[in-house]
Protein backbone atom coordinates (compact mmCIF):
# COMPACT_ATOMS: atom_id res chain seq x y z
CA UNK A 1 0.00 0.00 0.00
CA UNK A 2 1.38 3.37 -0.54
CA UNK A 3 1.83 6.21 2.00
CA UNK A 4 -0.84 7.88 1.03
CA UNK A 5 -3.41 5.38 1.93
CA UNK A 6 -4.27 4.81 -1.86
CA UNK A 7 -3.87 1.31 -3.69
CA UNK A 8 -0.32 0.82 -5.16
CA UNK A 9 -1.13 -0.86 -9.13
CA UNK A 10 1.58 -3.46 -10.26
CA UNK A 11 3.42 -2.17 -12.50
CA UNK A 12 5.31 -4.22 -15.22
CA UNK A 13 8.21 -2.33 -17.17
CA UNK A 14 10.22 -3.56 -20.43
CA UNK A 15 13.59 -3.03 -21.24
CA UNK A 16 16.08 -3.77 -23.40
CA UNK A 17 18.70 -5.17 -22.16
CA UNK A 18 18.99 -7.49 -18.79
CA UNK A 19 21.28 -4.36 -17.44
CA UNK A 20 18.38 -1.81 -17.91
CA UNK A 21 15.99 -3.87 -16.30
CA UNK A 22 18.32 -4.27 -13.15
CA UNK A 23 19.05 -1.05 -12.84
CA UNK A 24 16.65 0.96 -14.93
CA UNK A 25 13.11 2.54 -13.50
CA UNK A 26 10.18 3.92 -15.16
CA UNK A 27 11.92 7.01 -16.89
CA UNK A 28 14.41 4.06 -18.77
CA UNK A 29 11.68 1.38 -19.53
CA UNK A 30 10.59 1.31 -23.37
CA UNK A 31 7.49 0.21 -22.14
CA UNK A 32 5.10 -0.32 -19.05
CA UNK A 33 1.67 -2.07 -18.69
CA UNK A 34 -0.19 -1.15 -15.23
CA UNK A 35 -2.66 -3.98 -13.79
CA UNK A 36 -6.63 -3.03 -13.75
CA UNK A 37 -6.59 -5.50 -10.71
CA UNK A 38 -3.08 -6.71 -8.43
CA UNK A 39 -2.61 -10.22 -7.99
CA UNK A 40 -4.99 -12.19 -5.13
CA UNK A 41 -1.47 -13.88 -4.93
CA UNK A 42 1.58 -15.09 -6.18
CA UNK A 43 3.79 -18.57 -6.60
CA UNK A 44 7.72 -18.21 -6.15
CA UNK A 45 9.96 -21.44 -7.11
CA UNK A 46 13.46 -22.10 -5.52
CA UNK A 47 14.42 -25.49 -6.89
CA UNK A 48 18.34 -26.99 -6.89
CA UNK A 49 20.31 -28.82 -9.41
CA UNK A 50 21.54 -31.77 -7.46
CA UNK A 51 24.09 -35.13 -8.57
CA UNK A 52 24.70 -38.00 -7.09
CA UNK A 53 28.26 -38.38 -5.81
CA UNK A 54 29.90 -41.50 -4.59
CA UNK A 55 30.53 -41.36 -0.50
CA UNK A 56 34.19 -41.34 -0.21
CA UNK A 57 35.14 -44.63 1.90
CA UNK A 58 31.46 -46.24 1.33
CA UNK A 59 29.55 -47.67 -1.62
CA UNK A 60 26.68 -45.58 -1.72
CA UNK A 61 25.54 -41.72 -3.30
CA UNK A 62 24.89 -38.66 -1.78
CA UNK A 63 23.01 -35.62 -3.34
CA UNK A 64 25.33 -32.71 -3.77
CA UNK A 65 24.99 -29.39 -5.02
CA UNK A 66 25.54 -28.07 -8.26
CA UNK A 67 23.90 -25.20 -8.86
CA UNK A 68 20.74 -22.75 -8.21
CA UNK A 69 18.32 -22.74 -11.65
CA UNK A 70 16.47 -19.13 -11.88
CA UNK A 71 14.04 -18.28 -10.01
CA UNK A 72 10.22 -18.86 -10.91
CA UNK A 73 7.37 -16.63 -10.31
CA UNK A 74 3.69 -17.33 -11.67
CA UNK A 75 0.89 -15.07 -11.80
CA UNK A 76 -2.54 -14.76 -12.40
CA UNK A 77 -3.64 -11.03 -14.11
CA UNK A 78 -7.36 -10.10 -14.40
CA UNK A 79 -9.15 -8.52 -16.79
CA UNK A 80 -12.25 -7.30 -17.11
CA UNK A 81 -14.87 -4.75 -19.11
CA UNK A 82 -18.09 -5.76 -17.40
CA UNK A 83 -18.07 -2.76 -15.03
CA UNK A 84 -18.84 -5.09 -11.73
CA UNK A 85 -15.49 -5.19 -10.56
CA UNK A 86 -14.46 -1.74 -10.88
CA UNK A 87 -17.61 0.01 -12.18
CA UNK A 88 -15.85 0.74 -15.63
CA UNK A 89 -17.69 -0.76 -17.96
CA UNK A 90 -16.38 -1.37 -21.42
CA UNK A 91 -18.62 -2.32 -24.60
CA UNK A 92 -15.61 -2.75 -26.53
CA UNK A 93 -14.74 -5.57 -24.47
CA UNK A 94 -11.10 -6.35 -22.78
CA UNK A 95 -9.17 -7.86 -26.23
CA UNK A 96 -7.13 -5.08 -26.74
CA UNK A 97 -5.63 -4.57 -23.28
CA UNK A 98 -4.99 -8.53 -23.55
CA UNK A 99 -3.20 -8.30 -26.35
CA UNK A 100 -1.32 -5.05 -25.52
CA UNK A 101 0.06 -6.80 -22.68
CA UNK A 102 0.66 -10.28 -24.26
CA UNK A 103 2.87 -8.01 -26.40
CA UNK A 104 4.67 -6.21 -23.43
CA UNK A 105 4.93 -10.07 -22.38
CA UNK A 106 6.12 -12.04 -25.14
CA UNK A 107 6.16 -9.45 -28.25
CA UNK A 108 9.92 -9.00 -30.26
CA UNK A 109 11.70 -5.88 -29.66
CA UNK A 110 12.00 -5.33 -33.58
CA UNK A 111 15.86 -4.24 -33.38
CA UNK A 112 17.20 -7.16 -31.34
CA UNK A 113 14.50 -9.58 -32.22
CA UNK A 114 14.56 -10.66 -28.69
CA UNK A 115 11.59 -10.89 -26.10
CA UNK A 116 11.80 -7.61 -23.34
CA UNK A 117 13.45 -8.08 -20.23
CA UNK A 118 10.86 -7.28 -17.51
CA UNK A 119 10.79 -5.67 -14.32
CA UNK A 120 7.52 -6.22 -11.69
CA UNK A 121 7.04 -3.50 -8.99
CA UNK A 122 4.55 -3.18 -6.70
CA UNK A 123 5.29 -1.40 -3.73
CA UNK A 124 8.65 -2.95 -2.21
CA UNK A 125 8.10 -6.10 -3.93
CA UNK A 126 10.63 -6.20 -7.54
CA UNK A 127 10.95 -9.28 -9.54
CA UNK A 128 13.30 -9.17 -12.70
CA UNK A 129 13.08 -11.63 -15.19
CA UNK A 130 11.45 -12.51 -18.57
CA UNK A 131 7.94 -14.12 -19.16
CA UNK A 132 8.70 -17.64 -19.84
CA UNK A 133 4.90 -18.34 -20.50
CA UNK A 134 1.81 -16.99 -21.15
CA UNK A 135 -2.07 -18.47 -21.31
CA UNK A 136 -5.04 -16.61 -21.22
CA UNK A 137 -8.35 -18.24 -20.13
CA UNK A 138 -11.92 -15.94 -21.51
CA UNK A 139 -14.79 -16.60 -18.81
CA UNK A 140 -17.35 -13.98 -19.59
CA UNK A 141 -18.72 -13.09 -23.00
CA UNK A 142 -20.73 -10.19 -24.73
CA UNK A 143 -23.92 -11.80 -26.31
CA UNK A 144 -21.78 -10.81 -29.70
CA UNK A 145 -18.80 -13.04 -28.40
CA UNK A 146 -16.64 -10.48 -27.41
CA UNK A 147 -14.61 -11.39 -24.30
CA UNK A 148 -15.50 -9.42 -20.96
CA UNK A 149 -12.94 -11.00 -18.75
CA UNK A 150 -10.32 -12.98 -19.14
CA UNK A 151 -7.39 -14.15 -16.66
CA UNK A 152 -3.51 -14.18 -17.84
CA UNK A 153 -1.53 -16.70 -16.46
CA UNK A 154 2.05 -15.90 -16.65
CA UNK A 155 5.24 -17.90 -15.88
CA UNK A 156 7.92 -15.67 -15.57
CA UNK A 157 11.76 -16.67 -14.87
CA UNK A 158 14.46 -14.12 -13.34
CA UNK A 159 17.23 -13.02 -14.79
CA UNK A 160 20.18 -10.61 -14.43
CA UNK A 161 22.86 -9.15 -16.17
CA UNK A 162 26.19 -11.53 -16.70
CA UNK A 163 28.76 -9.82 -14.75
CA UNK A 164 26.24 -9.86 -11.76
CA UNK A 165 25.12 -13.42 -12.24
CA UNK A 166 28.95 -14.34 -12.45
CA UNK A 167 29.81 -12.39 -9.22
CA UNK A 168 27.08 -13.79 -6.87
CA UNK A 169 27.19 -17.62 -7.80
CA UNK A 170 30.77 -18.16 -8.27
CA UNK A 171 30.52 -20.86 -10.53
CA UNK A 172 34.49 -21.45 -10.40
CA UNK A 173 34.96 -22.08 -6.33
CA UNK A 174 36.40 -25.16 -5.98
CA UNK A 175 34.28 -25.37 -3.05
CA UNK A 176 31.41 -25.92 -5.43
CA UNK A 177 30.26 -29.17 -7.08
CA UNK A 178 30.75 -28.87 -10.60
CA UNK A 179 30.17 -30.89 -13.82
CA UNK A 180 32.37 -30.94 -17.37
CA UNK A 181 31.59 -32.37 -20.32
CA UNK A 182 34.58 -34.04 -22.06
CA UNK A 183 35.97 -32.35 -24.92
CA UNK A 184 38.84 -33.38 -27.70
CA UNK A 185 42.10 -33.18 -26.38
CA UNK A 186 41.10 -32.94 -22.44
CA UNK A 187 42.94 -34.79 -20.26
CA UNK A 188 41.91 -35.35 -16.24
CA UNK A 189 44.66 -33.48 -14.76
CA UNK A 190 44.02 -31.11 -17.06
CA UNK A 191 40.42 -30.46 -16.25
CA UNK A 192 40.84 -30.23 -12.67
CA UNK A 193 43.89 -27.59 -12.97
CA UNK A 194 41.00 -25.88 -15.15
CA UNK A 195 38.03 -26.50 -12.01
CA UNK A 196 40.18 -26.19 -9.07
CA UNK A 197 42.97 -24.51 -9.92
CA UNK A 198 45.02 -27.85 -9.54
CA UNK A 199 46.08 -30.69 -11.18
CA UNK A 200 46.48 -32.90 -8.47
CA UNK A 201 43.15 -33.86 -7.64
CA UNK A 202 42.69 -36.03 -10.24
CA UNK A 203 42.45 -38.82 -8.66
CA UNK A 204 39.84 -37.95 -6.32
CA UNK A 205 37.72 -37.22 -9.39
CA UNK A 206 38.33 -40.18 -11.03
CA UNK A 207 37.04 -42.03 -7.76
CA UNK A 208 33.99 -39.49 -7.66
CA UNK A 209 32.92 -40.59 -11.55
CA UNK A 210 33.72 -44.84 -11.09
CA UNK A 211 36.95 -44.46 -13.68
CA UNK A 212 38.79 -47.20 -14.11
CA UNK A 213 41.29 -45.37 -16.68
CA UNK A 214 41.72 -42.03 -16.07
CA UNK A 215 43.80 -41.86 -18.78
CA UNK A 216 40.71 -42.48 -21.30
CA UNK A 217 38.14 -40.44 -21.49
CA UNK A 218 35.24 -40.57 -23.39
CA UNK A 219 34.89 -37.33 -25.45
CA UNK A 220 31.03 -36.37 -24.96
CA UNK A 221 30.81 -37.79 -21.33
CA UNK A 222 30.27 -35.74 -18.17
CA UNK A 223 32.08 -35.88 -15.52
CA UNK A 224 31.29 -34.48 -11.89
CA UNK A 225 33.90 -32.61 -10.07
CA UNK A 226 33.40 -33.51 -6.33
CA UNK A 227 33.34 -29.70 -3.93
CA UNK A 228 36.66 -30.22 -2.09
CA UNK A 229 37.10 -29.37 1.39
CA UNK A 230 39.04 -26.94 3.09
CA UNK A 231 42.13 -29.68 3.73
CA UNK A 232 42.28 -30.59 0.27
CA UNK A 233 42.02 -26.88 -1.19
CA UNK A 234 45.26 -26.62 0.97
CA UNK A 235 48.24 -26.91 -1.44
Amino acid sequence: MAQSGTLEKMLVLAFLTAQDASQGGRLQAAREFEVLINPESYTLEHTLELAKQQGQGTGGTELVYLYSPPQGLTLDFLFDASGIIDGDAKPEGIQKDVDDFRSVLVGFEGEAHQTYHLKLVWGDAIFTGRAASVSTLYKLFRPDGKPLRAVMTVQFVSSIADARRRAEEAKESPDLTHQRTVRPGDTLPGLCHRVYGDPRHYLRVAEANGLDDFRTLRVGSSLLFPRLSAQERTP
